[in-house]
C-alpha cells in the first residue's frame, strides 16, 4: 500500500529584502512564480496532499501555487515565530493522518523530486526525522549537520559551533520529512528558550533522539537547495536555471550555439535536431519540432513552430503564431495571431496579424496586414500559391484567393480572386523638370526666411 505524505509548504514569508510589493514567491524564475517550481517538485515526487502557510498576498500565492492533481489547502500564519511555529500551523491537516510530513519552502525553487523522494524513503526505512543537506566549498553561515555512525545527531548554528564543527562542509537546507504518526508530538515539544524567542524546526533532531528515535541526513545538490531573498539571488537563481533546462535540452538533442545567451520560458518546448542560434528569448507557451531553425536575435511567445521550419533572424513571433512545416519568417518579421502555411514564405520587413497565409505562398517585403480600425480587430485570408507585391497593405476583412497576385506597392480593400492580379495603387505621372522647378521654389523661401532674419 502506498504511503501517503502532506507537504506542508512554508510560503508566508514578507519578502523585505526583496524590496517588493508582492509575496518573494511570487517572483518569477523562467517565467513561473517561485511557488508553482515547489508545486510541480512536490508533484513529481508522489505528493497529492499540500498545506501552504501563506502570509502576504496570500490569495495571489494560493492560486500561484494550485496545481492540477493536487490539493492545496492554504493556511494563514499570522505571526511570524520561527519555522517550528509555521508548521504547526498546518496542525489540523497533519493530525488527519499521514506516513510522512514533508516539510518544503516556497523560495526554493530548483528543488527537484529526487532528494524529496530520497527524504520519503528514509522515513520509510524506520527513520524518524530525514534533514535534507548539501555539501558545499563555502559554508559560512549554514547550519552544520554533526552525523555520528551514519545517524544526524545535530544541526549546530555557526555561531554555536566549535572550530572543528565549522570545519564541517555538510549544511543544512531547512528542508525535512518527519513521521506522520509523531509529527505533532515532536512539533510541540519545540521550545522558544533562545534569544529571539522563536520555534526553531531544527530542534526536531535533538528531539527525536532525546526519544529514542532515529534522525538520518540525506544529501542534495547545493544548487538545488539555492533560496532567494534578494533581487540578487533571484537572478542566481535564473542563472542556475537556465543553465540546468540549457543541458537537459542540449543533451536530449537540440543544438544551441551560444547556449548561455539562450533564454527559455518554464514550458518551452524544443525538438531533437533543432537548431537555436544565439541572443534567442522564448517566452511562455512555444514549442519548436525537430528540425526547424530559430536564427539569432528572435523572440517568441506563445507559438508553434513545424518540422523543418526557419524564423528570423531579428523576428517575433506572438501568441498565436503558428508556423507550418516548411516554412519561413524572416528578418525583421512580426508574426500574431496568424497560421503561416506550409512552405510558406514572410521574408522579411513584413507584419502578419490575425490572418491566415496558404501553403507555398511568398508574402513580399513590406507587407502589412492592417488588421486593426481602431476598434476591433479583423482577419485576413491569403490562398495558396499566392504571391503578394512588396510594400502592399492588406486592409482586413479581406481574401486573397489560390494563385492570386498583388501587384508591388497596392493597397488591397477588396477581396482578390483565384489567379488574378491586383492592383491597388495611384497611377504614376511624369512631369519633366518639375524636380527642378521644385527645388527652385524651395532655395528661393529659404533666401527669403534668411533675408528676413
Amino acid at each position: 500500500m502506498a504511503r501517503r505524505c502532506l507537504a506542508v509548504i512554508l510560503a508566508a514569508g514578507d519578502s523585505t529584502r526583496m524590496k517588493s510589493s508582492m509575496s518573494k514567491v511570487l517572483h518569477p524564475v523562467a517565467g513561473r512564480p517561485m511557488i508553482a517550481h515547489v508545486m510541480a517538485s512536490i508533484a513529481a515526487s508522489g505528493i497529492h496532499d499540500v498545506a501552504l502557510v501563506v502570509g502576504r498576498d496570500a490569495e495571489r500565492v494560493a492560486k500561484a501555487g494550485s496545481l492540477d492533481g493536487m490539493t492545496v489547502e492554504s493556511v494563514l500564519q499570522v505571526e511570524r515565530l520561527g519555522t517550528g511555529h509555521a508548521v504547526l500551523m498546518a496542525r489540523d491537516a497533519i493530525a488527519r493522518g499521514y506516513d510522512e510530513i514533508l516539510v518544503a519552502y516556497g523560495d526554493v525553487p530548483l528543488i527537484t523530486p529526487g532528494p524529496l523522494m530520497a527524504a520519503r524513503e528514509a522515513l520509510a526505512g524506520g527513520a524518524d526525522v530525514a534533514v535534507i543537506g548539501f555539501h558545499t566549498q563555502n559554508p559560512t553561515g549554514y547550519g552544520r549537520l554533526l552525523v555520528e555512525d551514519g545517524e544526524l545527531v545535530a544541526i549546530r548554528e555557526e555561531k554555536d559551533a566549535t572550530e572543528a564543527e565549522r570545519a564541517v562542509t555538510w549544511c543544512n537546507s531547512g528542508l525535512m520529512a518527519i513521521d506522520g504518526r509523531k509529527a505533532i508530538d515532536l512539533l510541540s515539544r519545540i521550545g522558544n528558550t533562545n534569544a529571539k524567542g522563536e520555534y526553531y524546526l531544527t530542534d526536531l533532531v535533538e528531539i527525536a533522539r532525546s526519544l529514542g528515535g532515529r534522525v538520518v541526513a540525506v544529501d542534495a545538490p547545493e544548487s538545488e537547495l539555492t533560496g532567494c531573498n534578494n533581487r540578487a539571488e533571484l537572478a542566481v537563481i535564473e542563472r542556475l536555471w537556465q543553465q540546468r533546462r540549457r543541458h537537459e535540452l542540449m543533451v536530449s538533442g537540440v543544438t544551441m550555439i551560444a547556449p548561455e545567451t539562450v533564454f527559455l520560458s518554464h514550458d518551452t518546448e524544443i525538438g531533437q535536431d533543432a537548431l537555436i542560434e544565439p541572443n534567442v528569448v522564448f517566452g511562455p507557451g512555444v514549442v519548436v519540432e525537430s528540425g526547424a531553425v530559430i536564427h539569432a536575435f528572435s523572440h517568441l511567445e506563445g507559438a508553434h513552430v513545424a518540422t523543418g521550419a526557419t524564423v528570423g533572424p531579428y523576428a517575433r513571433l506572438r501568441p498565436g503564431a503558428n508556423l507550418a512545416e516548411g516554412s519561413k519568417v524572416g528578418n525583421f518579421c512580426e508574426v500574431k495571431k496568424a497560421e503561416i502555411g506550409k512552405g510558406a514564405k514572410v521574408n522579411h520587413l513584413t507584419y502578419i496579424g490575425d490572418a491566415f497565409v496558404g501553403a507555398e505562398s511568398n508574402i513580399g517585403a513590406g507587407t502589412i496586414t492592417c488588421n486593426y480600425d481602431g476598434v476591433n480587430k479583423h482577419e485576413t485570408r491569403i490562398g495558396e500559391r499566392a504571391f503578394i507585391g512588396s510594400n502592399s497593405s492588406l486592409v482586413a476583412p479581406v481574401t486573397i484567393g489560390n494563385g492570386a497576385l498583388v501587384a508591388s506597392g497596392s493597397v488591397v480593400t477588396r477581396d482578390v480572386p483565384a489567379d488574378a492580379l491586383a492592383f491597388g495603387r495611384s497611377r504614376q505621372e511624369m512631369k519633366p523638370g518639375g524636380a527642378v522647378k521644385i527645388r527652385e521654389k524651395n532655395l528661393a523661401i529659404k533666401a527669403a526666411k534668411k533675408a528676413g532674419n
